[in-house]
């Protein structure tokens, strides 16, 4: 169980030090998406600055207190209380965005579900983001991207698309 509270500060106190804390945000808004799913949400950080540029966001997360602190910062964003793996809005998002290590955060061996659970959602682009060195790996993600129907597009080591040449690290773009 996480702080929602505890955590958005980690991100408030980067922003007042100066550091750019919305580069995924960035990454997400080049491909002019009218609307995101932002996958594992958290306290919505990335949503958040999504929605202050005009995109229709829904925020989706497991973690209520992420949740709460998410629905507190922007009560105008849909906030969605749902396992990813199970999550069924019943629509696509023109991109559907994973950002903050979240195949991580999921009970290992259940990514496979995780990506299934969230490529229902995509109508354009998945883009996801997290360590390669913690037991999940890109060559696994991009077979369970396939399995839910997408391919590999694009593959970058860091949201401010620096090319990718291995490492700890990637941005992956997957479309269907």
């Amino acid at each position: 169980m996480w702080n929602g509270a505890e955590y958005q500060r980690r991100f408030d106190s980067l922003a007042e030090s100066g550091v750019d804390v919305h580069g995924e945000a960035s990454f997400v808004r080049a491909f002019g998406p009218k609307s995101v799913l932002d996958a594992g949400c958290g306290t919505g950080r990335v949503a958040i600055e999504l929605a202050r540029h005009g995109v229709e966001v829904v925020g989706a997360d497991l973690d209520e207190s992420m949740l709460a602190h998410a629905r507190e910062l922007a009560p105008q964003i849909t906030w969605v209380r749902s396992d990813l793996a199970a999550l069924d809005l019943g629509r696509t998002f023109d991109v559907v965005v994973m950002a903050g290590n979240v195949p991580l955060f999921t009970s290992p061996g259940t990514q496979d579900a995780l990506v299934a659970g969230v490529a229902r959602h995509v109508g354009g682009v998945l883009v996801a983001g997290f360590s390669l060195n913690r037991g999940y790996t890109a060559e696994q993600y991009d077979e369970h991207c396939a399995r839910a129907g997408l391919r590999l597009a694009e593959r970058f080591a860091t949201w401010d698309r620096e090319e990718f040449r291995g490492g700890d690290y990637a941005v992956s773009v997957h479309t269907i």
